[in-house]
């Protein structure tokens, strides 16, 4: 198969020289090989601006990110082989981690496949959620090697997420193999959970925190917990069955929060946890109102910082967020403080987090900084790759 070649300006290949995978609009030499002249998907050969082929990637011509990179060897495209192989790395990579207990002992549920190049994939016990960002995927190849590598009786596309739009790609969710009993049931840190693979957030749950949320599971026994952005309950329920005497759990979904209330229910925890809808600002001014307080107080919102420009903005609401949550904890309380925004760097969460506790004239002490797990792993030249960021903070007064 010949490919048509995607020439880069002068010194734009430093980036890919240093090991990065994408390329951006701004450094291909359109005069040479115009972005127009190309399709969605399509598979290229990148030149550098003397025209020596640097390796293959395919091509959106309607992002700001124009190009992803497959294989450095200029006549490795991306097909089922290669994406066998991949898949392969990966699983290796998580039964390493199996064997060194840093993942759960013979979990068929986890995410065999995370990062820059890869697909995003999680396991459901048998079955298969795999979300496309962007405009590349190969899809029937894909389908195959996961066939070939994992076996999986069911697979589910997640085509939806926002990044799609704005490439301009069609958003789609569909089962591509197999039947699907939405939820799905999954287990983590030894407490069970249905997660809505069809119509959840993402995939339907977010594996990244496993670490996290079992840091967390140590300090909550007879501890009163306040879950905001609880999504389906993978903080509080997990409280609850670590012991929390009492757990809140509040999102701004109706659905999300059914299933909460079907988690706990599953965990046998009705009687401990409680749901509450609304707005999480909102929430934190009505309960402070009725004089509420809590020993922990969780904070796992969605990114408030989506691009750059988002950050001044985004930084101010991570600061309020955290302000009005240390109002509502008692005298010597825990603050779990967690964002997942790429663009928020982890001295700065530190940061908004001094500044609340400063701003309530209280004392703080970091007890532990945590990121995504070992099965989400950060690409050395992709910052981006590390976004993932969660604060064990201690908030008391003399």
């Amino acid at each position: 198969m010949t490919l048509s070649s995607l020439r880069l300006k002068k010194n734009a290949d430093r980036r890919l020289k240093a090991g990065h995978l994408w390329l951006y609009s701004n450094e291909i030499d359109t005069d040479a090989t115009p972005l127009k002249g190309l399709e969605a998907g399509q598979q290229v050969v990148v030149e550098a601006a003397n025209g020596k082929a640097m390796g293959v990637a395919y091509v959106n011509p309607n992002s700001l990110i124009c190009a992803r990179l497959v294989s450095r060897d200029p006549k490795q495209g991306l097909d089922r082989s290669l994406l066998v192989h991949r898949l392969n790395q990966a699983l290796a990579l998580r039964q390493r981690l199996v064997r060194r207990a840093l993942l759960p002992a013979g979990a068929r549920r986890g995410r065999p496949a995370a990062g820059a190049g890869d697909r995003p994939l999680r396991r459901y016990a048998g079955g298969a959620a795999q979300y496309r960002r962007h405009a590349g995927g190969a899809a029937p190849e894909l389908l195959d090697a996961l066939d070939k590598v994992l076996s999986p009786t069911t697979v589910v596309l997640r085509n939806d997420t926002s990044g799609r739009r704005q490439e301009g790609l069609e958003r789609v969710v569909e089962v591509v193999k197999g039947e699907v009993s939405d939820p799905v049931l999954l287990e983590e840190n030894g407490v069970r959970f249905a997660a809505p693979v069809l119509d959840g957030q993402k995939t339907g749950w977010f594996y990244d925190h496993r670490a996290n949320r079992a840091w967390l599971n140590q300090f909550v026994a007879g501890k009163r917990v306040l879950d905001l952005f609880s999504y389906v309950g993978g903080w509080g329920v997990q409280a609850a069955a670590h012991g929390a005497s009492e757990v809140l759990c509040v999102d701004a979904s109706a659905p999300a929060l059914e299933r909460v209330a079907e988690n706990a229910a599953l965990n046998g925890l009705q009687e401990q946890v409680s749901v509450g809808e609304g707005d999480a600002f909102e929430a934190l001014a009505a309960l402070k109102a009725e004089g509420e307080q809590f020993d922990v107080v969780i904070l796992d919102p969605p990114a408030f910082i989506k691009k750059r420009k988002d950050i001044p903005n985004g930084e101010r609401a991570y600061a309020k967020l955290n302000r009005e949550a240390m109002r509502l904890l008692g005298r010597d309380g825990l603050l779990l403080s967690a964002s997942c925004s790429m663009h928020l760097a982890p001295e700065r969460l530190v940061d908004v987090v001094r500044g609340a506790v400063r701003h309530q004239d209280r004392h703080g002490q970091v007890l532990f900084q945590g990121h995504q797990g070992p099965d989400h792993p950060v690409h050395p030249a992709i910052p981006e790759t590390s976004y993932l960021k969660a604060l064990g903070v201690r908030v008391f007064r003399d």
